[in-house]
């Protein structure tokens, strides 16, 4: 990577979070390597621009992050999320696609399937989880954590997938601490919460064959490599064309906390305010530190 140009002039719109071995998808060409820092820090990897010429002819330039860094260095309670999203926001991202490996709690969800969630129950904990605090205080509602236009392009791409996998629209994502996996009691317990799929690999410990072990999923992610890439492909293919303009933009978002932050302007932090306005460039300043 360090030959490349570490800057890029061009707007660009769309990233995908995942492994290293993403960036070497067919058709797809490398145009540069930015290191950036951001308030919260470094993200966890340079983050790679690739550009791909879209079935349309135009010419979509797509931002690559390793969540877990290019040596895989980072364990999952030490992975800089915040870093990593304000990074690519700074670059102008707008719509992120994110893959994971995770294991089913479910006897249907096979191992190498695909799942298109619309929940999650997050049962992580002493990890920082908001770009507020620090004397400024914003609620932000979860209700429905993942974008819709989103899921609904990814799943128009189950025909990228090859052999007997298969991808499986909506289900709950349960995120646990790492990097160890479940007991067999936290996995029956999340089955009974409706949680559909899990952050390992497998059918996770609940069915009582065997244990998960990391054996089992390192091989399941090798197998899968190509079948992610090919879907990661197809999704970039959809999202590229025209009737996608406005959720590459991310139009549905703009302005949604408008009226959430909760702290008085007399009182806003100095600090908090000076890392999102490099985040939210004007959008707090310019209006007295109170959002347009």
């Amino acid at each position: 990577m360090a030959s490349l140009p570490s800057t890029y002039s061009g707007t660009i719109p769309v990233a995908v979070i995942g492994g290293t071995g993403f960036y070497d998808l067919p058709g797809f060409k490398t145009a540069a390597s930015l290191d950036i820092d951001t308030p919260w820090g470094k993200p966890a990897s340079p983050i790679v621009v690739l550009e791909h010429t879209t079935p349309s002819g135009k010419v979509l330039p797509v931002a690559f992050l390793s969540r877990h860094g290019v040596n895989h260095q980072f364990a999952p309670s030490e992975v800089p999320n915040r870093a990593n999203i304000a990074a690519l926001r700074h670059i102008g991202v707008r719509a992120i696609v994110s893959f994971s490996a995770a294991g089913s709690l479910r006897e249907e969800i096979r191992p190498r399937d695909f799942v298109v969630p619309d929940q999650v129950i997050d049962r992580t904990w002493g990890r920082p989880s908001t770009f507020f605090g620090e004397g400024l205080v914003c609620h932000v509602p979860m209700a429905d954590p993942y974008d819709e236009g989103i899921r609904q392009a990814v799943l128009k791409c189950a025909g990228a997938l090859q052999g007997d996998s298969k991808l499986h629209n909506g289900g709950t994502t349960v995120v646990i601490q790492g990097p160890t996996f479940s007991t067999r009691a936290e996995s029956k317990m999340y089955r009974l919460w409706g949680g559909d799929i899990i952050m390992s690999t497998d059918y996770d410990c609940w069915k009582g064959e065997e244990d998960v072990s990391v054996e089992m999923v390192m091989g399941h992610m090798r197998a899968n490599l190509e079948n992610a890439k090919g879907l990661v492909a197809a999704v970039l293919d959809e999202m590229g064309k025209d009737e996608y303009a406005d959720l590459r933009a991310g139009k549905a978002w703009e302005g949604q906390r408008r009226f959430g932050v909760s702290t008085k302007q007399e009182g806003m932090g100095a600090d908090a305010l000076k890392k999102l306005e490099w985040l939210f460039p004007g959008y707090f300043t310019n209006h007295s530190g109170r959002p347009a």
